[in-house]
């Protein structure tokens, strides 16, 4: 069944592949992007300019005629955007969008939240959407606020807290993630077990197709996330293997790392380096997700089209 899509946040680096994918389907994509001017012509993509969420948006002329609307669209964590400006796009412009997607008869609105929605970026357990919401960062509690307006406008809806997410074209931690594989030099990760929770672009775009129409998925929160975890050592093996690199990893004690790391002011980084955070997506996976992509495989080929 073809639908009519809106897609908010369209040239960004999810938002392109859900453009992409949703039009290649057969679905009418509405792809509304600060840039429009910036994005190359697609067969079935309609480019329309998305306004400036940090001031009040009248939503009607980009929702009007939607059966679905997928907003991606948002300040991510950036060092220069303050508490103010989370607020007004993350929260109160999806706020909006919710209500403008009820007056509209919008059939779903599937929300791009964040595993940070859920928790911090460590946890001693493994994370499901059933442990109580703790938000560390002023996104991540604007983006949690975000949801909460969602289930209280009345709109159908689907809330999707993706972990890291990892491609081709991928930025922030996978781009770092990548600089640090691709140095001519070795790397002291080799006894650094932790595991972590990544989704392929392909795995996300999996789910989001599949909360199109899903009855299963309908007012629900999910958490995505590829169904294995892994260990930071493995991730940078599978980096330099799809480069066609050998590991070049030595076994330097992690808490040798974390004095260094913590030294240099960054105990966040370390937080996200040197402990877990495994998020469970078996809820997604029984309302019928399936993902294709397996991380090793996905890190390998994301290397060998990058590095």
């Amino acid at each position: 069944m073809s639908l009519r899509i809106l897609v908010t946040g369209s040239s960004g680096f999810v938002g392109s592949a859900v453009s992409s994918a949703l039009a290649a389907a057969g679905h009418s994509v509405r792809a509304a992007s600060r840039k429009p001017n910036r994005t190359p012509a697609e067969a079935g993509i309609e480019w329309m300019e998305l306004p400036d969420l940090k001031k009040e948006v009248d939503w009607s002329p980009l929702v009007a005629g939607m059966d679905v609307v997928v907003h991606l669209a948002a300040i991510a964590h950036r060092n220069d955007a303050d508490a103010g400006d989370f607020v007004r796009v993350n929260q109160v412009a999806t706020a909006d969008l919710a209500q403008c997607c009820r007056r509209h008869a919008v059939k779903r609105l599937i929300f791009m939240s964040s595993i940070g929605a859920q928790t911090g970026s460590a946890a001693d357990h493994v994370v499901t959407e059933s442990d109580e919401p703790r938000p560390v960062t002023g996104y991540d509690r604007a983006k949690l606020a975000a949801e909460e307006e969602i289930r209280r406008s009345g709109a159908p809806f689907t809330v999707l807290r993706p972990v890291i997410v990892y491609g081709p074209g991928a930025k922030a931690n996978i781009a770092l993630l990548m600089r640090i594989a691709a140095l001519p030099l070795p790397l002291p990760f080799a006894a650094f077990r932790n595991r972590r929770s990544l989704v392929a672009i392909e795995n996300l775009v999996q789910a989001i197709t599949l909360c199109l129409a899903s009855p299963q998925t309908l007012n629900q929160t999910f958490i995505v996330s590829d169904p294995e975890p892994i260990a930071l050592a493995d991730m940078f093996a599978a980096l330099r293997a799809g480069a066609g690199r050998s590991p070049w990893l030595v076994p330097v004690p992690p808490s040798v790392v974390k004095v260094v790391v913590t030294a240099m002011g960054r105990r966040e980084l370390w937080d996200r380096m040197g402990r877990d955070l495994v998020a469970s997506p078996a809820k997604l996976q029984a309302a019928g997700w399936s993902p294709q992509t397996e991380t090793k495989a996905g890190l390998r080929a994301m290397a060998r089209n990058t590095i």
